[in-house]
């Protein structure tokens, strides 16, 4: 398991090396001593850990719940059983999820590398800033705030008031991208609230959310130990909070 938490940083170190040619050249590549030998197990103990977990789920299955990718994915499978490798099949279910895994971590290997994190780094790094943001929406850290919520496009007393994200429901980073995969505000957007609500240190707060994320995840790969199961339902306040559990941060250097 620790083998897989290297992976995205392993990848970007044989991606800068000649050691690239065993994406071009596999079968060529496997007679050659180098680092690529161990990447490449890395990479098989990551897609059976992945085929593990989409397995588990197949024998569950409900198609009403699409709560989550992997969920959505086999219920797509499950529609497009007459032909099955049209598209929805294990092999690129395993590769979708494993890209998913690194994407933010690559960003910041890319642009921080091993260097300090600084807020000059936040715009050049559109898919960890969207992953903020949506953690701030998904969780909805205080319920107690501004109320809002139009599930679809509505005009209320002569006000216009838009379905503002595509998917409510789900975990959904690109509800914060545009099409070109750059960050896009907005304005439901409220997790400091508004108007004289305001929260007087919503800058400083969201430069310390940047940074502390940026810089725990550049130096850790976080997962639960092994067989425990976690149960994420918030325990509810003034504030949502995780209930309390164990985690492993993993160092990846």
């Amino acid at each position: 398991m620790l083998a897989q938490t290297l992976i995205p940083h392993a990848l970007a170190q044989l991606y800068s090396t000649p050691f690239a040619l065993y994406n071009a050249f596999p079968s060529l590549m496997r007679w050659i001593p180098g680092t690529h030998k161990s990447v490449e197990q890395n990479n098989q103990e990551l897609h059976s850990f992945i085929k593990e977990i989409f397995t588990k789920q197949r024998k569950k299955l409900d198609v009403n719940d699409q709560s989550c990718f992997i969920k959505s994915f086999l219920v797509k499978q499950k529609e497009e059983k007459p032909n099955p490798e049209l598209y929805f099949h294990d092999e690129n279910l395993t590769s979708l999820v494993a890209d998913l895994f690194g994407n933010v971590q690559k960003e910041i290997e890319t642009v921080i590398g091993s260097a300090e994190p600084q807020m000059i780094h936040r715009k050049q790094m559109p898919y960890t800033d969207a992953v903020i943001h949506e953690i701030q929406r998904f969780a909805n850290l205080v319920p107690t705030n501004v109320r809002h919520q139009t599930t679809q496009d509505i005009t209320m007393k002569g006000f216009f008031l838009p379905k503002y994200f595509k998917k409510p429901d789900d975990f959904y980073p690109q509800h914060f991208l545009d099409s070109d995969g750059n960050f896009a505000k907005n304005e439901a957007f409220l997790p400091f609230s508004a108007g004289k609500r305001s929260c007087a240190g919503e800058n400083l707060a969201k430069m310390e959310l940047f940074l502390f994320f940026t810089k725990l995840l550049q130096n850790f790969t976080f997962k639960a130990p092994p067989g425990a199961k976690l149960d994420l339902t918030a325990e509810v306040g003034f504030t949502l909070r995780p209930q309390e559990h164990d985690i492993c941060a993993i160092p990846r250097y």
